[in-house]
């Protein structure tokens, strides 16, 4: 049975499936972009330090606030 909290059933299945944590799953297919294809995005060293603070919070990063702008990219790389 789908759960209603998960905005993106079908991603979050897929992510499950390779190996992903349930909070970890449930955490991307929540994004407000889940499951849109991407490749239009600029890389991260160009956002600016605001644009990935908003990023790490959509993707629910503790701690971001005291990162500073590389601390914000290798942590949106590695979550």
């Amino acid at each position: 049975m789908p759960d209603a909290r998960i905005k993106n059933e079908k991603q979050y299945q897929a992510l499950l499936e390779i190996g992903y944590s349930k909070e970890k799953a449930a955490r991307i297919a929540n994004t407000p972009d889940a499951g849109e294809k991407g490749g239009r995005a600029k890389p991260y060293d160009e956002w600016t330090k605001a644009e990935l603070y908003q990023q790490a919070k959509r993707v629910g990063i503790p701690g971001r606030s005291y990162m500073s702008k590389k601390n914000l990219i290798h942590s949106l790389r590695t979550n």
